[in-house]
Order: C-alpha cells, then structure tokens, then sequence
C-alpha cells in the first residue's frame, strides 16, 4: 500500500463541503430568479417566492462559511514568484507537459487565482444581494444603486459559476485530487507529483 500523506482535516473537508453545497443552492436558486429559461429550477424551492425568499439567506450562510476557509488558507495561497512561472507556462501544463516546472505548494497558482477570485467575488456577491435586499434593505438605496447593484450581482455570479465549473473539472481531471476532500489523504505519489514543494515541506525528502 502506497505512503498516505494528509491533506486536509475533518474540519476542513467539513468546512468545503458546506460551501460547495450551500454555493450549488445559491446558484440554483439565483439563476432561476436570474431568467425566465432557469425559472423551472424554483421547483427545487418551492417555488418562485420561496426561492426568492431563501436565496439571500443561503448567500449569507455561504459568505460565513467561506469566510472561515479563506481565512484558514489565507497564508497558503499567497502569490510566489515560483507561481508566477507557472502561470506563464500554463500551455505546457494544459498540454502534460511538466519537465522543469517550479514546483507548486500545497496549492498550485490555478488554485491560487480561483481563491482570489472567490476571496474578492463573495463579498462583492454579499454587499451587492444586501443593496438589492427585499423587502428588507433595497427600499433604503435610491434606484440607481439597485440597478448597478444587479448588474454587479450577476456578474460576480457568472464569475463564481464559472471558476467553479473550471474547479471541479480540474478536480476530476487530476486523478486522486477527488480523495483529499472526501477522505482527506493523498498518495505520497500524488503529492510528489503535483505539490513538489508542499511533498518536500510534509515529508523532509527530495521530490
């Protein structure tokens, strides 16, 4: 049996879940309130005024607990210059291939710039949904700001859309990477592979 190493804990395998289930809510529940065509998917709530009710509230309870895994990974994901390579030769890791890359670690800069995306389109999700609010807040903002405050809205939306859709293909995409959030290990040869550096940090050996 090949070496495990941990990834990540209960409480962080916990924590993502939460956000991934509580983020498909909110999606669905703002996309069909978002289009005529997507408006089928209030059924998934009971409804159209049920699902307008509900998804401000998911969205704030997806804002709470982002926040404590964005806040856990903060340090983690900071820029390097090893990322900034990366990023240039993203062609070659697209295309398999790896020789002579710099090694990520414990995230890669492709995991990196959907945290940053995430980290900065949230909150934007949340004070923008607070400005649009409801019966409870809209009716304090003049109507300009609750029109610019939409179309802010939804673009931050298809933006989480589609860097989520990008994440969970990768996911699949790099076999094991799947493992680390539903058992919270990974093979030694997956860690040496992809995370160089975070292998040579958790193990004291070469990659």
């Amino acid at each position: 049996m090949s070496t495990r190493i941990q990834r990540y804990t209960a409480w962080e395998r916990s924590n993502h879940w939460v956000v991934a289930i509580v983020f498909i809510l909110t999606a669905l529940s703002g996309l069909a309130l978002f289009h005529p065509a997507f408006f089928f998917l209030t059924h998934l709530f009971g409804g159209g005024p049920w699902a307008r009710i509900l998804h401000p509230f998911i969205g704030v309870v997806m804002f709470l607990f982002f926040m404590l895994m964005a806040i856990r990974y903060w340090g983690a994901n900071r820029m390097t210059a090893a990322d900034r390579q990366w990023m240039r030769r993203i062609g070659d890791i697209v295309k398999n291939r790896d020789q002579n890359l710099p090694e990520p670690g414990k995230y890669n800069a492709g995991q990196k710039v959907l945290f940053w995306t995430m980290v900065v389109s949230i909150p934007v999700l949340l004070i923008s949904g607070i400005v649009i609010w409801q019966p409870w807040f809209a009716p304090f903002f003049p109507i300009v700001l609750l029109r610019v405050a939409v179309v802010i809205h939804a673009l931050a939306a298809w933006i989480m859309i589609l860097g989520i859709i990008v994440h969970i293909y990768a996911a699949i995409w790099v076999k094991g990477s799947v493992r680390a959030m539903t058992r919270g290990t990974v093979s030694a040869a997956w860690a040496k592979h992809h995370h160089g550096a975070w292998y040579r940090e958790m193990t004291g050996k070469k990659s």
